[in-house]
């Protein structure tokens, strides 16, 4: 930070070197607790009077939190009608006809007015051969595609709602280390201006001083509106203000995606649910057989010495040649089962690429939490000398100031490397499909 002011020199008084710390100790800082505290949001004091409250219920358990929020979610109306598709095709290969029966009715009459025919039939569809064992086939598939498209819309969600938390909690942190940082520089203005009053130090100080603890809380700000902007977004995903006590994850111990990943086996039972609707098809034929069952009655009105003559009859109709006309629909099922296929390809790439990343940022971060330990350890170290060297006049004002600076990114950085590290535990276990 440049400063343009003029700084009138002065004698420099000789001070003890027991002289107080012109800030906080940082201990201060590192006592910023997380997003899972217990307390409410109601009890935060915001700059902006705007407020997305947050309510932390240590009752409610991550695996709870998913499992209300899939209740809520949208694709839920879906699913619930994939069951009763399922159902529907599952209730008709249990009955005993292939369609509904067809009832017919026809008179007939002469011309003369001496004759009519009156024919009365019912016409029931049967099932092809095997036609009925393979509808209740795809009802069975179709049942377990849609138990396993709820699963899998399941970890979608959890995917979802792990990542709004650790998005909270990344910003609270943020949040808590912009008020300490103001707590810390309203200290060190005090101290300042007391010691302009004494005339230890220059009225540019002063205002250095008030220009740094401005900007701080121009960053309080943006930190608290990112604050609540993660909660709106959890609000939004989960329709409901409480959140988990502690949602930390132990990391799983799988090293590569494994075929009972809830995404593939979404998609790998809707491909067997395609085959036995192609199956089914192609026993279809050329339509379906029909029984034919009828009644005739005859009758002469103006010949007393004719008999009224009442038959029985009974038929099949079965249709043939009809392959040219079934070819185009049994086609369009089979674009629909290889498009199935080609996305499991896809989605099996997918995946590996997830879970690769998931599983090198994991190192990455274990490694770079170390170095932000060890930088925050030297920058602590760092600030405290300069404190000294500023109390006796070695260094200026402007210098501590950039001192200070990097000692709290130092310590957010370490702040915010913890929060990361437990968050691609949770990543991690999200990309081999471990639900919460």
């Amino acid at each position: 930070m440049n400063c343009n002011f003029p700084r009138k020199q002065h004698r420099r008084k000789p001070v003890n070197f027991q002289f107080v710390c012109l800030v906080f100790p940082l201990s201060f800082a590192a006592s910023v607790c997380t997003a899972t505290d217990g307390m409410p949001a109601t009890q935060e004091r915001t700059i902006i009077p705007h407020q997305d409250q947050i309510i932390v219920d240590r009752q409610l358990s991550l695996s709870k939190l998913v499992d209300l929020t899939l209740e809520k979610y949208p694709d839920s109306h879906w699913l619930d009608a994939l069951e009763e598709e399922a159902a529907a095709i599952t209730q008709r290969s249990q009955s005993w006809i292939a369609g509904a029966p067809q009832a017919g009715l026809r008179y007939q009459e002469a011309t003369s007015g001496t004759l009519h025919y009156i024919d009365a039939t019912v016409q029931v569809p049967l099932w092809n051969l095997g036609q009925r064992e393979a509808g209740r086939e795809t009802g069975a598939k179709a049942e377990a595609s849609a138990q396993f498209q709820t699963v899998a819309t399941k970890l979608r969600i959890a995917g979802l709602v792990r990542s709004a938390l650790w998005d909270m909690s990344l910003q609270k942190i943020r949040y808590e280390q912009a008020q300490a940082e103001i707590a810390i520089f309203e200290q060190l203005l005090a101290k300042i201006k007391r010691r302009v009053e004494l005339g230890d130090l220059p009225r540019a100080d002063e205002l250095l001083a008030q220009t740094e603890l401005l900007q701080k809380r121009a960053v309080l700000t943006m930190a608290e509106a990112e604050l609540m902007h993660s909660r709106k977004r959890y609000t939004s995903l989960t329709q409901t203000t409480k959140m988990p006590g502690a949602f930390q994850e132990k990391l799983v111990a799988l090293t590569e995606i494994q075929q009972n990943h809830p995404a593939l086996q979404a998609v790998n039972s809707q491909i067997e649910r395609k085959q036995a609707e192609l199956d089914m098809l192609k026993l279809t034929g050329s339509g379906q057989s029909n029984v034919v069952v009828g009644v005739n009655s005859d009758s002469f009105t103006n010949d007393p010495r004719s008999n009224k003559t009442e038959s029985f009859n009974i038929g099949v109709n079965v249709p043939f040649g009809g392959s040219a006309h079934i070819q185009p629909h049994i086609a369009a099922v089979n674009v629909e089962l290889n498009r199935l296929i080609a996305e499991r390809e896809l989605l099996y790439r997918n995946l590996e690429q997830a879970h690769h990343e998931a599983e090198h940022n994991l190192e990455v971060n274990r490694v770079e939490l170390g170095i932000a330990n060890e930088l925050k350890q030297v920058a602590e170290r760092h600030l405290t000398m300069s404190n000294t060297a500023f109390s006796v006049g070695e260094i200026d004002l402007i210098d501590l100031l950039k001192i200070q600076s990097r000692t709290q990114q130092a310590i957010l950085n370490a702040k915010e490397r913890a929060v990361m590290l437990e968050r691609d535990q949770a990543f991690y276990n999200q990309a081999v499909g471990v639900m919460p």
